[in-house]
């Protein structure tokens, strides 16, 4: 299945079989948190993420989707990176029905004071 790209002005996509989900990750931060959109080069957006561990061996993605999954209450086997394992700018897939998860993701941001658009 081809890779589509990401939404110049959305910072997840449904596509067949979940979203793909555009995230700028801070690894080495102080706390560790989600917190509004990164504008990116080639002028897309991406939901900015913060973790505290290191981006050694894989630890920084592992705390990113953990966190992912803690804050939306999706299984971490749901949370795949397509794009960008070793980048800051990253492509995770969400697993499941695009349909919900993209009613999910857009009450969330809506509702989360900490992710409005800075």
């Amino acid at each position: 299945m081809p890779v589509p790209v990401l939404s110049q002005r959305s910072w997840f996509v449904p596509v067949e079989g979940g979203l793909r989900l555009a995230v700028r990750l801070q690894p080495r931060a102080g706390k560790t948190g989600l917190g509004g959109l990164a504008a990116l080069a080639d002028g897309g957006v991406a939901l900015k993420a913060r973790v505290t561990a290191v981006p050694e061996e894989g630890k920084a993605n592992a705390a990113l989707i953990a966190l992912l999954a803690k804050t939306w209450r999706l299984p971490k086997g749901a949370f795949e990176i397509v794009i960008g394992r070793s980048d800051r700018n990253k492509t995770l897939l969400i697993a499941g029905d695009p349909a919900s998860l993209e009613v999910s993701l857009e009450a969330w941001f809506r509702d989360n004071e900490a992710c409005e658009r800075r």
